[in-house]
């Protein structure tokens, strides 16, 4: 099994501005605050999470095929 990579690149769909963020392990992130224009993005329909959906890298229970806060797996990545 490959190793979880933590670090993921974040796009804010508003602005385009992108930012390295390291994930949280023991909790889904529903909502990040882009550090350029403020937005407040949250999770696309159908992700678990603001990485699944503008993250370069899918959340860590993501990437280890187990559900996401209470979800179902997916098949990102």
């Amino acid at each position: 099994m490959a190793e979880v990579v933590l670090e993921s690149q974040i796009t804010c769909p508003h602005c385009s501005h992108a930012a390295v963020e390291v994930m949280p392990t023991t909790a889904c992130q529903f909502f990040y605050e882009c550090t350029a224009c403020g937005q407040v993005l949250s999770p696309k329909a159908g992700d678990c999470c603001v990485y699944c959906s503008y993250g370069t890298v899918p959340c860590p229970p993501i990437q280890d095929e187990k559900p996401c806060c209470g979800g179902v797996a997916s098949s990102a990545a």
